[in-house]
């Protein structure tokens, strides 16, 4: 079976257990997980490595306005971005609202929103 990209000799960490591994991925998803995996157009050395699933941040604060005229500093593209460079797959940023506002509609008002890197959705107290 060819691969797009095989991750080669990490631990794999999983919700039940640790053990080595080789992941085979084609068409971005995980295909395989074996050992001796070969036959890829790259292969990632992961030896000495943990290969976990990607992390979810279930409150972060992303062009979240505060008092009048303050913002907080990250954007959802560089907020998402340093999510995805630290391992987190899946962000879910506070959306203040006051009451009666829709967080949908909130969401159309943040204009770096088309430039999330990182799942993203809203929550809202």
């Amino acid at each position: 079976m060819r691969f797009d990209t095989i991750i080669k000799g990490g631990t794999v960490v999983t919700a039940a257990d640790t053990f080595l591994a080789d992941l085979g991925i084609r068409d971005d998803k995980i295909v395989a997980l074996a050992q001796d995996l070969h036959d890829a157009g790259e292969i990632i050395d992961a030896t000495g490595l943990l290969v976990m699933p990607g992390g979810i941040d279930s409150h972060v604060h992303l062009e979240q306005l505060g008092s009048p005229g303050i913002i907080m500093a990250d954007t959802f593209e560089t907020g998402t971005r340093s999510a995805a460079v630290g391992g987190n797959t899946t962000v879910l940023p506070f959306a203040c609202s006051r009451r009666a506002r829709h967080c949908a509609r909130r969401s159309r008002t943040i204009p770096s929103v088309p430039k999330i890197i990182a799942m993203s959705m809203l929550h809202s107290i």
